[in-house]
């Protein structure tokens, strides 16, 4: 015989991975029939939940059929498995009396649309005997839960003998039509102990070996923990005695009910009156007659029957519980009854005439409800009860100080007792705030009549479903239940177990012994004093570890010594001379798919081994999903000694392989690691560079040669005369049409538009030009003298006026003849008021005044005074003129000015004003004249001096951009295309602070770089995953990449960094920057760890001046690259974009992105044609629905739903690839809309916020719990009309099907974050929806107490990428999916009702640094809760301290967020804009 070692390397680093044990068992059910043998809470649930998962995705055409021995556990494990999978489940018990299913289509229809059923294993025994169903035909795998009870006449047994048998086995060496073969089987047990042969227990099962972990045993036991056991002793009462306790509604009650006789009970009146009707002597008058009799002597009928047993329990109840239970249970069901005999709805098996006898009876019963009072419910409470309490308290004690929250689970025999302790717990003095209490009893649909105690189901509000998703997350920490829980009942592992009742056998001990498996757990049972009842439980604990010493006996365990031998094997690589051997071949292995991971073994044993086996040995491994499937697999002959030799050699041969086909070098490493530049993938970011030498930024005035002409314009400035313009560069086209240059912003004005018209070209020695130097330099010496050299007329631009002012040609001929005279040379225009007065009596044309001579400063002319100054007005002039000595005596007229207008870039558009109402007017001073100046130029002139550095700001800004169109891009590149306008701001640095900069565009070109790489990346790298592509985008658009290309091709010269400054402004003269011989290089001294260093004031100015310099930030030189591809993409779409991204290079090989995608999609045909295996075509259909898309190509939306640890191979990869490609497209989209929201113009810092708010992971999580599909299915169900027969009747059902029900995958931990996402969901989903619908703050702490795992989130972003593949890259197509799943609608509302997004420890932060506050975060763990506590300058904001029970890190963030909300509310902290 020959055995098999499976190894498998796992494909996704920190994958949320079943437990090796789990994994274990599940490979092994997938290869063969077996029973698993595990300790309760083992995960054997899960291990069938996922086994059904495969079964139903690799069998679409047949169903799934998975047995219970109970109602009760049928419905528990239908509601798990319907919660898990996204496949239509439907439940079918003898309470729905398949025996009346007569008509074999009502069988059909629950076939044909169904996808698993849950029964208990009678019903498929009669539908199999009935041939309603054909077992070979119709069934792929049966599931048998509680197998134990598998022996004799058990219908599970029958199924197998009868049924079974009479197929041909799944390994037959014969052709067999499939619907003659088995199906497979799979069965559950947590006990194998009955009939006390402890050898049977492991060899009566016929379905198939039982099977328990034996290489994971280890890990099976770091799961599993044995509970400490204790016992709790009371005083029983005595049933007739002093003690005896009384009840006084139950007196009452039995006092009414000694008071019925049989003879009155409407049913025996109905069955005389039948009788009666029929003839003697015949064989229904003898039918109906023995009936009669029957219930006559027995008292059976429904009325009396029903009383008694209510009669009944209240005693039971009385002598455990006490009188308070009882006068509570007998009051509060008489109320039921009460309400149930008066409705039509209620208990409707219930005949019109019994519902009127009853109500006649209960009128009778003098019941009183009873006091809630703490002293009356202590009082008259039982000693058991106080047992009970005392017992709850020390346990919860207990596990408080060991920092753990309390679980507790009671198990009661009786339903009723159930009821009534629950009901005395919640309202327990000492329990009622300590303990929240949920109950867990059978349910029942029964179609047959219902018994008077049924009323006690009214009682529980909670159905089972909800209560187990209330404890596992911790809303109640104390169930209460009967046996339901004992046998396979999903409840959370519990720290205390309590047995109300002693267990009626070992099986029922060790079942509800299993609840408690914490590592630090309690097992209690309740003994009275003097029952002797320990005694039968200390033979249970022997029996219990005998069991265990079997099961690990050497020959159960097949455990084999393995003996040490010596092989050798190599490859060595000719060239190099690397090596390859069997002891290096594991270790080579794992780092080729970079992870580490553990190896596992499988053997194939036989039923029974008296020894352990000892060889040969096989080995298969089994590589990550990132291969394609013809290199995943790799398997060795069965010839090896020992398992450790089969395992070297498969990995030998797997290494071997991806040398074979070119996945390794020559050097037998990873091609990833071939050359220096991918070295860089496994860096998790460059060293950043901070700072780069590079020339200033070019003076885009200077002609191309000097002997290139002046350009000669016409300028118009609003309704100003025009002027003529004269540069050596020519105007931008764009300038030279209406509209083109920007319009000027000038206070009391408005807009001022200016026009520009090309006038032809004039030689270099015209004497139009040397007049335009001279004009030029008189206009702007007027106010910028100080900073300009007289004698240098060598101006980039030039200026003559088209209109002559003969007066101020007068008044400046007569300052020449006054310098003349006085033999002295002017340098200036400004000339002393008095004399200009006199002279020219005192004009009021004058534009400019200055307060001084030489450099004074400029004002603007008013008005001159004649008007004598009042004393106050005389004493400020004084004032002002304190240290001269001859104004004791005004000479008038003095001057009136103002200042001249402090706005001095007027291409910034007005800012809104702060407050309402006209603008006040410039405040007015008084000059004295001959201590003034008054500057020869005329009002006209004035304003063109005030406008024209504004203009010529824009210009050269214009002629930059044309000077890098025409040299960098050239008119033959595409690129060209780009308008300059958009361009200009794309190169627009925020330093220079010009309205408009390249922030917003780089932000939009950051997201449109990494879309485009992700997708060259994705189609030239298909072995890639998404570990290795992040890594190789974030190194091909990080800031060093993109800084290094600009600065290869120069780019920063055309960097617009500089400022106009009006009080320093000059104008430009034609000098060359001084450009450094040397490359641009980074500064090694200016890099940084992230830190900005502390600059003082001057250092702080000096920096900012060498940026100008020649010094720009690595981020500047990388944001100019993005900003121009956003620009492109701006104005050209995709394609512009893809060009501009080309152009830049980033050592990536280019191709059209209809070309990648063409591509992919070719590799996705070629998959398509070469597969053979069956896809799960109604999950694929259920996911297209409800994302409103069908795919061309299935296999796309399959990867997209495949999760890593999927076992199923349908000749793709997991997710991770499509949701690199969906993160990328979605962030495209997002990013695009936010940028183009109408009338917003967001800031990146906006744009981030806003983007984060819909693409983060708690939304995206969100998003995917809460898109749904309903699958119609078709169920049978009792009807009954009000007196008539029951009918059963096939009535449709809808089943919900999540998104998140159909991820693909084979892990147990994926399918509990699944099963406690989705409670967590249902209970903030309400909360959630109503804050994103109509909320005015985005709610970030509700999404994370969701503490949905990352899995949630990659599925919405891995199906985005794969809608965008099969929709062949149209991302209108994404947009609609996107629209289904609700991220659009959410963007929209956020944008369109301004959400408050920022997140709310942020907005704290904002809030507390605006108050000069320090916040500060800290966690107190205490009794299994953690809360946070936040800190104002060490002062605690006790109104903001959050607490929730202790689940880890995520807690953690849970309750700091929910903290900042409330410290934000308590604080009244404001939302801004």
């Amino acid at each position: 015989m020959a055995y098999a070692a499976d190894v498998e390397l796992a494909s996704v680093p920190n994958l949320p991975a079943t437990r090796g044990y789990q994994q274990e068992m599940l490979d092994e059910s997938l290869r063969r029939n077996i029973i698993i043998a595990m300790d309760t809470g083992s995960g054997k649930t899960h291990i069938a939940v996922l086994r059904l998962k495969i079964e139903v995705e690799r069998q679409p055409r047949k169903i799934c059929w998975f047995f219970a021995p109970t109602v009760s556990l049928c419905e528990q494990q239908y509601n798990v498995i319907k919660g898990a999978l996204p496949v239509s489940v439907g439940l079918i018990s003898g309470s729905l009396e398949p025996n009346q299913w007569k008509d074999a289509g009502l069988w059909k229809k629950v076939l044909d649309t169904h996808r698993i059923v849950v029964s208990t294993p009678q019903v498929m025994l009669d539908a199999l005997r009935h041939s309603y169903i054909n077992m070979g035909r119709d069934i792929a795998l049966m599931v048998f839960d509680e197998a134990h009870h598998a022996k004799d006449k058990d219908p599970y047994n029958m199924i197998m003998q009868e049924f079974y048998y009479q197929l041909y086995p799944r390994d037959v060496e014969v052709v067999v039509d499939p619907q003659y073969l088995r199906p497979m089987i799979l069965g559950l047990t947590a006990s194998p102990i009955y009939g006390g042969d402890i050898a049977r227990s492991f060899n009566s099962v016929h379905a198939g070996p039982s099977k328990d972990p034996h290489l994971n045993r280890e890990e099976l036991a770091r799961h599993v923990h044995r509970p400490v056991f204790k016992h709790a002793l009371y005083i029983a009462p005595s049933a007739h005695g002093p003690d005896t306790p009384f009840s006084t509604n139950l007196a009452s009650l039995s006092a009414v009910i000694k008071t019925l006789t049989i003879d009155d009970d409407p049913y025996v009146k109905q069955l005389r009156k039948d009788l009666a009707k029929i003839t003697p002597q015949t064989p229904e008058y003898y039918r109906l007659d023995q009936k009669l009799s029957k219930v006559i002597r027995k008292e059976n009928s429904f009325t009396l029957k029903g009383l008694k047993d209510f009669e009944r329990a209240a005693e039971a109840i009385l002598m455990d519980l006490g009188e308070w239970s009882t006068d509570w249970y007998v009051w509060t069901i008489l109320e039921q009854a009460k309400a149930a005999c008066g409705s039509q709805s209620e208990m409707p098996t219930w005949h019109n005439r019994e519902k009127r006898h009853l109500a006649e009876v209960i009128e009778r019963i003098h019941a009183t409800p009873v006091s809630y009072y703490d002293d009356d419910i202590v009082d008259a409470s039982s000693h058991k009860v106080i047992a009970l309490v005392q017992a709850l308290v020390n346990e919860k004690e207990d596990m408080e100080e060991s920092g753990e929250a309390f679980s507790g689970l009671i198990f009661v025999r009786r339903r009723d007792t159930v009821v009534a302790l629950t009901e005395l717990l919640k309202h327990h003095p000492v329990t009622k705030s300590s303990f929240q209490v949920g109950s867990l009893v059978g349910t029942s649909d029964s179609s047959s009549r219902h018994a008077f105690l049924d009323l006690t189901r009214k009682l529980i509000r909670q159905s089972q479903e909800e209560t187990l998703s209330a404890f596992r997350l911790g809303d109640k920490n104390l169930l209460i239940a009967t046996s339901v829980a004992e046998e396979g009942i999903d409840v959370q592992a519990c720290g205390c177990v309590i047995r109300w009742d002693v267990p009626d056998n070992m099986v029922s001990w060790l079942q509800s012994r299993g609840r408690a498996r914490r590592k630090r757990s309690t097992f209690i049972i309740m003994f009275s004093e003097g029952s002797g009842l320990d005694e039968n439980v200390a033979q249970w604990e022997r029996k219990a570890r005998e069991i265990v010493d079997k099961a690990n006996e050497p020959e159960r365990l097949d455990v084999a010594i393995e003996p040490d031998i010596k092989e050798y094997l190599e490859f060595r690589q000719p060239t190099t001379g690397a090596l390859l051997t069997l002891d290096s071949a594991i270790q080579h292995l794992n780092h080729f798919v970079a992870l580490p991971t553990g190896w596992h073994s499988l053997e194939n044993r036989a039923l029974v081994a008296s020894q352990p086996y000892q060889g040969p040995w096989a080995a298969t491994v089994t590589l990550p999903k990132f291969l394609p499937p013809e290199l995943r697999v790799h398997k060795t002959k069965m010839e090896h000694p020992t398992k450790s030799s089969a395992q070297k050699h498969a990995a030998f041969k797997a290494y071997k392989r991806m040398y074979d086909v070119g996945l390794l070098d020559d050097k037998l490493l990873p091609l990833f690691f071939q050359d220096e530049e991918i070295e860089h993938l496994k860096q998790d970011v460059e060293k950043r560079i901070s700072v780069v030498k590079v020339a200033p930024q070019i003076n885009a005035w200077l002609p191309l040669s000097d002997s290139d002409p002046w350009y000669r314009f016409e300028v118009s400035l609003g309704s100003l005369p025009t002027l003529l313009m004269f540069t050596r560069r020519p105007c931008p086209p764009d300038w030279l049409v209406p509209g083109g240059p920007p319009p000027l912003y000038v206070p009391r004005q408005g807009q001022v538009m200016m026009t520009v018209r090309d006038m032809g070209r004039v030689n270099v020695d015209d004497m139009e030009i040397r007049q335009a130097g001279e004009y030029t330099r008189r206009l702007f010496w007027s106010i910028h003298g100080s900073r300009m050299t007289w004698g240098n007329l060598d101006f980039s631009y030039l200026f003559l006026p088209t209109v002559e002012e003969p007066d101020w040609e007068d008044r400046r001929a007569w300052q020449r003849e006054e310098a003349e005279r006085g033999q002295r040379i002017s340098q200036s225009f400004d000339v002393n008021a008095e004399e200009f007065g006199r002279t020219f009596w005192y004009p009021t044309d004058i534009s400019i005044v200055k307060n001084r001579f030489g450099a004074g400063k400029g004002y603007k002319f008013v008005s001159w005074r004649y008007d004598e100054l009042s004393p106050d007005e005389f004493e400020i002039l004084k004032e002002r003129y304190d240290h001269f000595e001859d104004i004791e005596e005004v000479v008038y007229p003095l001057l009136v000015v103002e200042p001249l207008p402090s706005r001095t870039n007027l291409l910034l558009p007005f800012k809104p004003p702060r407050v309402e109402g006209p603008p006040l007017p410039p405040k007015q001073f008084l000059f004295i004249p001959r201590h003034s100046t008054i500057t020869l130029i005329s009002e006209i002139e004035a304003q063109y001096v005030y406008l024209l550095p504004s203009a010529l700001r824009a210009l050269s800004i214009a002629l930059t951009t044309q000077s890098l169109k025409d040299q960098l891009f050239t008119q033959a590149s595409p690129l060209y295309a780009v308008p300059s306008p958009i361009l200009s701001i794309a190169l627009t640095a925020p330093t220079s602070q010009e309205p408009y900069n390249y922030q917003r565009l780089e932000t939009l070109g950051d997201t449109v770089l990494k879309y485009l790489v992700s997708i060259q990346l994705l189609s030239e790298f298909p072995l890639w995953h998404e570990g290795y592509l992040s890594k190789r985008k974030d190194h091909a658009v990080s800031n060093v990449r993109l800084a290094n290309e600009n600065i290869k091709r120069d780019m920063f010269k055309w960097i617009i960094r500089d400022r106009l400054l009006g009080k320093k402004w000059k104008p430009a003269y034609q000098e060359i920057p001084k450009i450094s011989v040397e490359r641009p290089t980074p500064d090694e001294s200016s890099a940084t760890d992230g830190k900005k260093p502390e600059l003082s004031k001057a250092d702080a100015k000096l920096q900012r001046k060498k940026k100008v310099a020649g010094e720009l930030s690595t981020k500047v030189l990388a944001d100019v690259v993005e900003s121009a591809i956003g620009g492109a993409y701006l104005h050209g779409g995709m394609d512009l974009g893809y060009e501009c991204t080309k152009f830049f290079d980033l050592d990536l090989q280019w191709k059209p992105l209809p070309e990648r995608i063409t591509d992919m999609l070719a590799r996705v045909q070629t998959i398509e044609a070469e597969s053979r295996i069956d896809i799960p075509e109604g999950l694929i259909a259920n996911v297209e629905k409800m994302l409103n898309y069908t795919f061309k190509h299935k296999l796309i939306l399959l990867e997209a739903l495949t999760h890593a640890s999927h076992q199923q191979d349908y000749g793709t990869t997991s997710y991770e690839r499509m949701e690199f490609l969906g993160d990328a497209v979605m962030d495209m989209i997002v990013t695009d809309y936010l940028y183009r929201a109408e009338g917003k113009n967001y800031s990146p810092g906006h744009m981030h916020l806003r983007k984060s708010a819909v693409v983060n992971g708690h939304i995206l999580a969100y998003f995917c719990l809460r898109c749904q599909f309903q699958v119609e299915s078709f169920m049978p169900r009792p009807v009954t009309d009000d007196d008539g027969p029951l009918q059963i009747q096939l009535q449709r059902d809808e089943d919900t099907v999540y998104l998140w029900k159909c991820l693909l995958h084979s892990s147990s931990r994926v399918l509990h974050q699944q099963k406690t996402s989705s409670d967590l969901f249902k209970r903030l989903h309400g909360d959630i929806e109503d804050a994103l619908l109509h909320g005015k703050i985005y709610p970030w702490a509700a999404l994370t107490k969701l503490q949905a795992p990352k899995f949630l989130s990659d599925m919405i972003e891995s199906l985005l990428g794969a809608v965008y593949l099969d929709a062949g890259g149209d991302l209108d197509v994404v947009r609609n999916v996107m629209r289904v799943l609700g991220i659009l609608p959410l963007l929209e509302r956020i944008v369109r009702d301004n959400v408050d997004v920022l997140h709310p420890v942020s907005r704290l932060a904002v809030w507390a640094s605006k108050q000069d506050k320090k916040v500060k975060y800290s966690y107190e763990r205490s009794k299994g809760s953690v809360t946070c506590v936040i800190k104002l300058d060490d002062e605690i904001l006790e109104e903001a301290k959050v607490a929730d029970r202790d689940r880890g890190k995520l807690t953690e963030l849970e309750v700091r967020f929910a903290a900042a909300e409330e410290a934000i509310k308590f604080l009244d902290v404001q939302y801004t804009v």
